[in-house]
């Protein structure tokens, strides 16, 4: 009986070192990403595409997202908008607290050289790379080419 409840110990103790390894970040003092809002606006042109989400950021550790990958594109670049000029830019602060808004008419994504035009009602898959918290995965559907969540 005491060689059951030594192993049914150990057994708790090395599923509870194995449920601590799987953390998301809680407690752990870092970025706790959520992407929200994601779409992308079917494309009129054959080789480009934009896109737009929300990273909310619910921690006190500020972050930056750094770059974009897709398999829909040969490259993804991020883009601040100010007036009318787009310009191309390195990286975009997330905020402590806060959030990063890739919206219409702002800030947002460029899917530059498609290897193949998405239609509405697919999902584009995306990896946005942060400098703290690490890639995150997200899926963008394909809206409408006038989609605007702003004006709904």
């Amino acid at each position: 009986m005491n060689r059951r409840t030594t192993l049914a110990a150990v057994a708790a103790l090395t599923a509870g070192l194995v449920l601590a390894g799987c953390s998301t970040g809680s407690g752990s003092g870092g970025p706790e990403l959520k992407i929200e809002g994601a779409f992308m606006p079917e494309p009129v042109m054959d080789d480009m595409a934009a896109g737009f989400l929300t990273v909310r950021n619910d921690s006190d550790t500020a972050d930056r997202l750094t770059s974009v990958t897709s398999d829909i594109a040969e490259e993804v670049t991020i883009h601040r908008t100010t007036g009318q000029k787009m310009q191309e830019v390195e990286s975009f602060d997330v905020p402590a607290d806060g959030e990063l808004n890739l919206e219409r008419g702002g800030n947002h994504l460029m899917f530059m050289e498609l290897r193949k035009k998405p239609e509405q009602g697919d999902k584009v898959s995306v990896e946005l790379h942060f400098e703290k918290a690490g890639p995150v995965r997200a899926e963008l559907p394909v809206k409408e080419t006038t989609h605007n969540p702003k004006k709904q």
